[in-house]
């Protein structure tokens, strides 16, 4: 019986995970956005596709495993970086 230790280092986005050309990079951002489905799915997204899944799937939610700095870069993607003060 062997015990196998999980990874110390972060997974890759899953966005990452499926790019075919590394050369030529869609995603945004390297902060890793956690979102999680009704049934406890994990999703590692940057904050391009991690904004983009949110915005069309309204069950998910942010893992507390993301860092307020993530949320904030997702928000950024999502609504636009608001342009400064007034």
């Amino acid at each position: 019986m062997s015990i196998a230790h999980p990874s110390r280092k972060s997974p890759l986005p899953d966005c990452e995970l499926r790019q075919r050309d590394a050369q030529f990079s869609l995603c945004a951002g390297r902060e890793q956005i956690v979102l999680v489905g009704l049934d406890g799915t994990e999703q590692w997204l940057c904050p391009a596709h991690a904004a983009a899944v949110w915005l069309t799937n309204p069950t998910l939610r942010f893992s507390a495993k993301t860092r307020p700095e993530g949320i904030s870069a997702v928000m950024g993607q999502a609504f636009g970086d608001g342009g400064g003060r007034r």
